[in-house]
This record gives structure tokens, sequence and C-alpha cells, in this order.
């Protein structure tokens, strides 16, 4: 059988070298788990994590995937194994530790930053799932990420654009501090009540919010903030990304992870990420 004609999307051989053997040991253990899992699977792993990277970075939907991957079916299924397995967490904390290495830092940050972005929604979103973002005037949902002070993802939770930034920022700062445990700072913007900073206090972080100069008009760089502001501008890249369509919210972090890695994967091989503009 010839070999498909490769995607600007897939993974290159020296990318999947490093994803694969996590992907190994997934599958791995799940045969180790007994008969009742099912027939043993003949689906290549490497073809099924360029499916779903081809999902992400064009933003069809999964029944529209070229006849030259595996079934759509398969891959989406798949593809919430790994995000209800933790793989995606896996690949994710794997390839930020080798990215920071690279770049001369310890495995572990001792800093982080916090903030959102509201996004709009596909039709096929609950409307239960949806809220209004007043302050930016977005109906959709809102992705709150927490990254080091690189602008690799620590943490992602995908909520109603209605819930307050201080509320999904608590939600992710408590297993910040108990999965980074060497995480003693945290820069946020305005946005942030000063009822979070207290209850972040009392985990042994210090927050501290940065407020943008009164008198400065038009787009401002803001200190230490502008990492995570950077981050949830590539996430745009991604035409998945650039609107909500996942009916689960679990779906969209899963999503927002699958592009990190391709983000991180491309800055640990020094290969450029193809844009749209330059297409």
């Amino acid at each position: 059988m010839t070999e498909r004609r490769r995607y600007p999307s897939d993974l290159s051989d020296a990318r999947w070298e490093l994803v694969e053997p996590t992907l190994t040991a997934w599958r791995s253990e799940r045969r180790s788990r007994g008969p009742d899992i099912g027939r043993p699977p003949n689906h290549d792993l490497r073809s099924l994590l360029d499916a779903a990277l081809y999902v992400n970075r064009t933003g069809i939907p999964w029944r529209y995937l070229p006849h030259d991957y595996p079934h759509w079916n398969t891959v989406c299924a798949y593809f919430a194994r790994w995000q209800e397995e933790g793989v995606f967490d896996q690949l994710n904390s794997l390839l930020r530790r080798q990215v920071r290495r690279q770049e001369g830092r310890e495995d572990e940050p001792t800093a982080c930053v916090i903030d959102s972005q509201s996004i709009k929604t596909s039709t096929n979103v609950p409307a239960t799932g949806q809220g209004t973002d007043a302050g930016k005037k977005i109906v959709g949902r809102k992705r709150s990420i927490v990254t080091d002070t690189v602008g690799l993802l620590l943490g992602v939770l995908v909520t109603a654009a209605s819930v307050q930034d201080s509320t999904a920022g608590r939600t992710l700062i408590e297993p910040i501090a108990t999965e980074h445990p060497t995480v003693r700072k945290t820069w946020v913007d305005g946005g942030y009540r000063q009822h979070l900073v207290e209850h972040v206090a009392t985990l042994g972080i210090d927050m501290h919010i940065v407020r943008r100069d009164p008198t400065t008009s038009g787009f401002a760089v803001l200190p230490r903030h502008w990492t995570v502001e950077r981050t949830l501008g590539s996430l745009m890249n991604p035409r998945h990304l650039a609107r909500d369509y996942e009916a689960h919210p679990h779906r969209s972090e899963a999503m927002i992870h699958l592009a990190m890695i391709n983000l991180m994967t491309r800055r640990l091989t020094a290969e450029a990420t193809p844009t749209w503009r330059g297409a």
C-alpha cells in the first residue's frame, strides 16, 4: 500500500517521536486491562493523532475528515478516550517541561498568569452551556487559562461566557496550587476581584493585579500579563478554536490542549507553524 500524501497539519517524524511513547504506553495499558476491552486495535496511532490535528487546524466537522485518514467516527472516539483518560493532560505536561528545559528553565514554574477569552459558539452548542459576557458583548463561552511565565499551558477551564473571571479563576488556581506546589506568585488583570486575591493567599500564592494605565489610550502591553495574552492569541490560529464548536465544554478544553501540543512540538523541533495569511 502506498503511503498517503501528508497534510501540512500532520506530525513530522521528529514531532511524532516526542509524543509516540506516551500514546504507545496508553495503548499498552488499555490492552493490559483484559479481553473485555474488545478486540485488539488495528488503527495507527499516528494517523489518528494526525486526523485530530487536521480537525483542530482546519475547523472542519469530524464527519468531513478526508477519506485517507481513519474513519471519522473512529478518530472522534479516540479523541474522546484521550480526553477522558488524561492523555492530552499528560502530553501537555511532558512537552511543557521539555520546552522549559530547552529554554534553560526549571521543569516546574514558580509563577503563573491567569486570563480569560470569551468566544462565540456554533449552533450545536446547547443553550444551557452558553451565556453572555456583558463587558465584551459576546454570547457564547469563556476560556479561562493559566500559563507559566513562558506562556505554556498549566490549566484550562471552559464555561459559559457569563461566568465571572474571579469564579473561574478560583476553580483553576486550586488544582494549580496542588499540582504545582512550586508556584508562589501569579498575575491577573483588573477583571479579577480582591476576594480572589485573598482566597489565593490562603493557598500560599501571592496574586498581583496588573492594572491598565488610565492615561494610556489604545492597545498597551501589560507587564507580565502579555505572556498569557499571547497564548490566548495563538489559540485563534487553529480554525476549530476561532469559534467553539464542541457540544461539551471538556471537549473544548481538549481541543485547547491539542492546539498547545501542536505548538510545543513545533517549538521543540524548530518547525514553523503554517499560517493562513501566508498560504
